[in-house]
């Protein structure tokens, strides 16, 4: 018995190439032969003791004797039919069409996209928090201080600008005009108020005639008697931040919170991160000392030119007096600068204006980064809305050429800023 297909035969070949005909015409389109497909045998059983039945095959048809997988798509070993066979995921369906990709599933996208950047934002913001804490410098322990004035509403801050050299360079010294003095002394002094009535900034003149109490040294722990008739900035030279914050508390009762100090070269890295600072100068200054030569008008300061400015004081008419208000403007639109959108929501400004802030900032050891942003608010807030700016109140000139306060003005001055009430004061 003889299995072979019939198609096999030479019989039925006919007069075609591939047989060794000599015709010269062509043979003519044939229909493709298809594979024969059935059930398969069991193992060990069927006529050929367990060999699958070979295919046979047919023209313009199929059996259903074997499979060989060749015809369905499946010689890969795709199930299915794989990507070309019948049914299968990338092929047609048995009425001839491609089945539609399904519509994507925008609000899980949504979802997943804002709970990513939802994380990102939060790792970030923690991991900015404790780089920018880890920067500042708690150097000064207020706890040393003696006899203390009663703490009362609100939050007092003592802003210094000391005239430290520290870390400049002789080009430096040069380019700022600093001058090379060994030591450090207060440039200047400021209080800065904030509560429920809105900012106040007091500047205190350091040449102000004041009593420095009697203190304990910071480093040699022994009690020094009090010496009256001295300068106020003669405090800080003597024993530093503790022994200025005795002296301003003694002499005002006005209890003080927060210590914040910079110096110039600080003073000059913050003001070049941020980019610059606008001011409108009020007059044509010239001051060989300083360096300051400005004409009048609005212009952007860089950080050398907005150290003579708040330096300069013997270009000015009322000298110290005059000096503390452009301290005080300056600091109000710094504070403007960095509050804006353009630097806190941009990092490549935000990070090195705030890396040049912390570096350059000694602070005392209870100040926290939330009371530094109250400060800066605060300070954004003084030239505008509620807030107030003003010198300490002048009575004149003391006998040894120092500035005398007002003091009928300065107790009531106290008061209000105790009771964290309206300033109605007004200074020089």
């Amino acid at each position: 018995m003889n299995d072979w297909p019939e198609a096999w035969s030479d019989d039925n070949r006919g007069g075609r190439y591939g047989r060794g005909s000599a015709s010269a015409q062509p043979e003519s389109a044939r229909v493709m032969r298809q594979v024969r497909r059935g059930p398969t045998a069991p193992p060990g059983q069927g006529a050929y003791g367990g060999v699958p039945r070979q295919p046979s095959y047919v023209d313009g048809g199929y059996d259903a004797g074997y499979d060989s997988g060749y015809n369905t798509g499946q010689v890969y070993g795709s199930p299915g039919g794989g990507s070309g066979g019948s049914g299968g995921p990338g092929g047609p369906g048995p009425d001839g069409r491609y089945p539609q990709r399904p519509a994507p599933d925008w609000r899980r996208r949504i979802k997943w996209t804002a709970l990513t950047l939802v994380t990102v934002l939060i790792v970030t913001t923690v991991g900015t928090y404790f780089w920018a804490d880890s920067k500042l410098n708690r150097d000064v322990d207020l706890s040393t201080v003696i006899d203390r004035p009663e703490k009362g509403e609100g939050t007092n801050y003592l802003i210094v600008g000391s005239d430290s050299r520290e870390g400049l360079s002789d080009e430096q010294k040069k380019d700022l005009h600093t001058g090379s003095a060994d030591g450090k002394r207060t440039d200047s002094m400021m209080i800065l108020h904030t509560g429920d009535n809105g900012p106040t900034l007091i500047s205190l003149p350091r040449d102000s005639n004041v009593t420095i109490p009697e203190f304990k040294g910071s480093e040699s722990g022994k009690t020094r008697p009090a010496m009256g008739a001295n300068k106020l900035n003669a405090a800080y030279s003597i024993d530093g931040p503790t022994l200025l914050v005795r002296t301003v508390e003694f002499n005002t009762g006005l209890h003080i919170d927060h210590y914040v100090e910079i110096g110039f070269a600080g003073f000059a890295n913050i003001v070049d991160a941020v980019g610059g600072v606008e001011m409108d100068i009020p007059q044509d200054i010239k001051d060989t000392k300083s360096g300051a030569d400005f004409k009048k008008g609005k212009q952007t300061l860089n950080g050398e030119e907005a150290l003579a400015f708040v330096r300069t004081r013997y270009a000015l008419a009322g000298s110290d007096l005059d000096r503390t208000k452009n301290q005080q403007k300056f600091l109000s639109a710094l504070a403007n600068q960095v509050a804006t959108p353009s630097t806190v929501l941009n990092p490549f400004k935000l990070y090195p204006t705030m890396g040049a802030g912390l570096d350059s900032l000694v602070v005392d050891k209870d100040m926290g980064l939330f009371d530094l942003a109250d400060m800066f608010w605060a300070m954004k807030g003084v030239s505008g809305g509620d807030g107030k700016s003003m010198n300490m109140p002048i009575a004149g000139s003391a006998g040894n050429g120092n500035l005398q306060w007002d003091m009928t003005k300065v107790k009531t001055l106290v008061s209000q800023l105790k009771n964290d009430e309206k300033v109605t004061v007004s200074g020089n």
